[in-house]
């Protein structure tokens, strides 16, 4: 370890004394240090984060709004073969669906304020992702199997006012992968608010997407430096395939 009173002798002279020194090293003894650890199938659960055709598809919010949906579109014949990949190695998938519905009043004034000055009058002249709706069903390729969690979300992070920590530890998760719509909006707020939930995060860089390459980048930097650790979806599908949790034929 290295002489951190020699690094840091500018600094003030508190110490971490022999107790603290326990109880790092207790809690370190069970730390996953390697992406390996981090995906382990019994342990991980794939987070697909509103995946719907209003953040995806032609004539959804984003692309009435005039949005570049490029990205977001391109990513997702990769997300739904991870998706596959997930399944076949035992990993639980869970599906975050926003819904936003005005006839529940679940959108707060707070909200609305936002809308009249950011978002283009989103909610307020035209609904967005209503339960039961087009634009709140799940795009093409996305099809939640029997069994799967389909847990519905009302804020961009998926843990506010939901049961998803409750589902995720019934399941003994200990760690996200992160993939979806939108990479800076919803999937990066998620993400937060797992490690903030203490779930190690593992955010899949191709198997996410928004609308402006330069947003997408500056979410990879800020959740690898704060948040959790970055990967593409082929290095997650090679840890399960070389821990013989995917056959061969199977694994690319």
């Amino acid at each position: 370890m290295a002489d951190y009173k020699t690094a840091f002798s500018n600094r003030n002279s508190d110490e971490i004394t022999p107790v603290m020194r326990a109880n790092i090293n207790k809690t370190l003894a069970r730390a996953l240090t390697t992406l390996e650890a981090k995906t382990e199938p019994e342990h991980t659960a794939l987070v697909v984060v509103d995946v719907q055709n209003d953040f995806c598809a032609e004539g959804g919010m984003l692309d009435t709004e005039g949005f570049d949906l490029t990205r977001i579109q391109t990513m997702v014949p990769r997300l739904v073969n991870l998706i596959s990949k997930a399944r076949e190695a035992g990993c639980l998938i869970v599906y975050i669906q926003t819904i936003y519905n005005a006839e529940m009043n679940l959108m707060s004034d707070v909200w609305l304020e936002q809308s009249l000055r950011q978002w283009k009058g989103r909610f307020i002249e035209y609904p967005v992702c209503m339960q039961g709706g087009w634009g709140g069903d799940f795009y093409d390729g996305i099809k939640p199997l029997p069994g799967e969690p389909i847990i519905h979300k009302h804020r961009y992070g998926g843990f506010i006012g939901t049961n998803l920590d409750m589902v995720l530890r019934s399941n003994g998760i200990r760690s996200l992968i992160m993939t979806g719509a939108i990479t800076n909006g919803c999937v990066e707020s998620t993400a937060r608010d797992g490690f903030f939930h203490d779930y190690y995060i593992v955010f899949a860089d191709d198997c996410t997407g928004t609308v402006n390459e330069d947003m997408h980048n500056a979410t990879l930097v800020n959740i690898d430096r704060w948040f959790g650790q970055v990967v593409k979806a082929e290095e997650v599908i090679s840890c399960w395939h070389d821990a013989g949790k995917l056959d061969d034929e199977v694994a690319s």
